[in-house]
């Protein structure tokens, strides 16, 4: 059904389509350090998430929508899906640079933003022909905390012969279709992310953790995998080796891996791993005795110290056959903490952190993206995945590292009551709890002068229009969904 997109946008309680007369976020934060960010909304569609109980003096505001027009670029549209993300300075001294996948229409986005945080410019740094599969979590790497960079480290997802690709943040629009910008180095999986640790975690090395998002089946024995790329050369993305993670007792089942119980491991090679299919490479991580997680989807370290950047986190989102668990892996998912070796980055200890199973459809649920600071990790569901017994939308959780004490963090508002939402948007009968999810979430503080500051990117999967159609412009695409980042202020670190 066609819709009237002026129509569509007055139904969300806005009106008109200019930049001007936006939505305003009543509280002022008083520990601004940067006094030249304004966080007033420009946007014209107010957040889809809201704190929940405990956490009331989160301050939550949009910064930018499919539905909004950028001044210096009003045909350009905020695609679908925005997942991984970056953002870095401008280095011509004007603003910010935004980097943002965006998975369904598997294209990155580039939003300018003023001096004020203010969205004011986008183009797309790679479409659906460079893109080449859904590009799902990112890293962007900067010479101030990788050694290397800038780059934009984005994993492609969809099938095992996908790869990372290597976009420069500033590089050229109408470079968008290219397909040379790949690692082949680096592997080939169905992958989450590619994220490189800090220059002090390994001084010297290049180590990237990539997260490959891959479930069980026949043609996939060996599940997900964490696997590791090292070079000992700083900013190396070419000659380095690959590795996959094993128990050092060589058992690969992943529920045999319990709480309150550390295991030892190590990082296994993938011999000659650049010159191997994906099926090939899956093949011998199986053979080689990797741990076979149920679909790893993203990687992140603590942050802090170079002791802390050892501490890697990552998720096992689950699977299901049927709604039923499959022998050998999580069905409502894990969270687990790898402790690496303080000199030897192949060596470590492995722990599960939280987990699923136990609370079906109460506790986690599905959790796919992460973002770890110093004392949390924010743990992001992906629940649209499986189940219709979920007991709750999808939830960002508040892990907290010392206690272990995991609590729900923010909610969506699907707005399934408003009639005159419904009769517009929910054209695929959206019902079931947990059908949109949630993308990166990423600390800006440090960048923008304001502490305690963070960027969240939904996927409000049935909030749909014609205008947000080809937001690309590959002509590639007929997914007409809307996506929305917001910024949340008072975020425990």
């Amino acid at each position: 059904m066609k819709i009237n997109f002026l129509k569509s946008v007055a139904i969300l309680g806005i009106t008109g389509l200019s930049v001007i007369g936006c939505q305003n976020d009543d509280n002022k934060d008083s520990n601004t350090v940067n006094a030249e960010i304004d966080f007033t909304s420009n946007s014209k569609v107010p957040p889809f998430v809201y704190a929940m109980s405990g956490f009331e003096n989160l301050k939550i505001s949009t910064l930018i929508s499919s539905a909004d027009v950028l001044p210096q670029s009003p045909t350009f549209v905020y695609g679908a899906q925005p997942d991984g993300a970056g953002l870095m300075k401008n280095p011509n001294g004007e603003g910010y640079i935004m980097i943002t996948n965006h998975e369904i229409i598997q294209s990155v986005s580039r939003v300018y933003l003023d001096k004020t945080f203010k969205p004011v410019k986008g183009d797309y740094l790679v479409d659906a022909v460079g893109g080449m599969t859904r590009l799902c979590s990112a890293t962007l790497a900067t010479p101030e905390i990788h050694g290397f960079g800038p780059i934009f480290l984005t994993a492609g997802e969809s099938g095992q012969e996908s790869m990372v690709h290597g976009i420069n943040p500033l590089g050229l629009s109408t470079d968008k279709s290219r397909m040379d910008r790949v690692l082949p180095a680096l592997g080939k999986a169905s992958m989450e992310n590619a994220v490189p640790l800090p220059k002090e975690a390994y001084p010297g090395k290049t180590i990237i953790l990539i997260g490959e998002d891959q479930s069980y089946a026949t043609s996939h024995v060996s599940a997900g995998q964490l696997i590791m790329y090292m070079s000992n050369t700083v900013g190396d993305l070419s000659n380095g080796k690959l590795y996959a993670l094993k128990r050092t007792d060589g058992n690969q089942v992943e529920t045999t891996i319990k709480l309150n119980n550390s295991y030892p491991v190590s990082f296994v090679e993938i011999p000659n791993a650049k010159n191997l299919t994906g099926a090939e490479i899956n093949t011998t991580v199986n053979a080689a005795g990797a741990i076979r997680f149920s679909r790893v989807e993203d990687v992140d370290y603590r942050k802090g110290s170079a002791s802390n950047n050892r501490e890697v986190y990552f998720t096992a989102t689950g699977q299901a056959t049927a709604n039923a668990p499959v022998d050998g892996y999580t069905m409502w998912g894990r969270v687990y903490k790898l402790k690496m070796d303080a000199t030897d980055p192949l060596k470590g200890t492995l722990e599960l952190a939280v987990e699923g199973d136990s609370t079906p459809g109460t506790g986690i649920i599905n959790p796919d993206n992460l973002c770890v600071t110093e004392n949390y990790v924010y743990i992001q569901e992906d629940g649209d995945s499986y189940y219709a017994d979920a007991k709750h939308d999808s939830y960002i959780w508040q892990y907290n590292i010392a206690s272990k004490q995991n609590k729900p963090w923010l909610n969506m508002n699907h707005k399934r009551t408003d009639a005159a939402w419904n009769a517009l948007y929910n054209q695929v009968g959206e019902t079931k709890l947990g059908s949109w999810e949630f993308g990166a979430m990423n600390d800006i503080s440090d960048l923008i002068g304001v502490p305690n500051t963070f960027t969240v990117n939904i996927h409000p999967h049935t909030w749909q229009l014609d205008a947000f159609k080809n937001a690309d412009g590959s002509g590639t695409s007929t997914n007409k969904e809307g996506g929305q980042t917001v910024i949340i202020r008072n975020v425990e670190k």
